[in-house]
């Protein structure tokens, strides 16, 4: 499976088959779930994809799997669905960051267009990953002055600096930074500066 895929969680069979016809009239592949805990034991989807979730469902509810999914740090989209929504849920559900909270029964255009967004915030993030990735293994790849060089070059010091605070010579400084860019495919020192802020945030999640 290589293209995007529509993940659906209703335990009404007749939903989750509607929601399967009409999801793959527009050509995307659709996976249904009669319950959250059975979704859960699937294998994370190495493509893009996103999550038609029911708000009521036997044993864990739709809520209690958002949360769950976000603890695991399995950011996929959400759109939620329900029989029984309030704006309260609604706007419960949106600051947890779901993308689209519809209300049954819902224009099929309407939930078409929402899960159009969700496949495209989850190729963007994917992109975000696979882009931070590369340049945690190129920082990796280097030196441990190579990383202290160019941590100080995207702070803002100049050669002498930083010749100055390692107790070394000014070309040795130049000699650690230029290999130190060619191996983070860094062009410039403003490119440097772009990759150390992914790599920040990246730091700044985790911590």
């Amino acid at each position: 499976m290589n293209g995007p895929v529509v993940f659906v969680i209703d335990d009404d069979p007749s939903v989750s088959a509607s929601l399967r016809f009409l999801i793959s009239t527009v050509g995307l592949e659709v996976e249904t779930f009669d319950s959250a805990e059975n979704f859960l034991r699937r294998k994370p989807p190495e493509t893009a994809s996103c999550l038609v979730l029911d708000v009521r469902l036997r044993g864990l509810s739709g809520f209690d799997l958002q949360r769950q999914l976000a603890a695991r740090n399995f950011p996929i989209p959400i759109i939620f669905i329900t029989g029984h929504g309030d704006i309260p849920m609604s706007v419960h559900a949106m600051k947890a960051g779901a993308v689209e909270f519809l209300a049954k029964p819902f224009r099929d255009q309407d939930l078409l267009d929402a899960i159009h967004i969700a496949l495209e915030r989850d190729r963007t993030w994917r992109e975000e990953e696979r882009t931070v990735k590369e340049l945690e293994e190129r920082f990796q790849s280097l030196t441990r002055r190579e990383q202290e060089v160019i941590t100080m070059v995207v702070s803002g010091m100049l050669n002498k600096q930083i010749a100055g605070r390692l107790g070394t010579a000014e070309n040795t400084v130049k000699v650690h930074r230029s290999r130190a860019m060619k191996k983070m495919h860094a062009q410039s020192v403003a490119d440097l500066v772009r990759m150390a802020d992914k790599l920040k945030a990246r730091l700044q999640k985790a911590s």
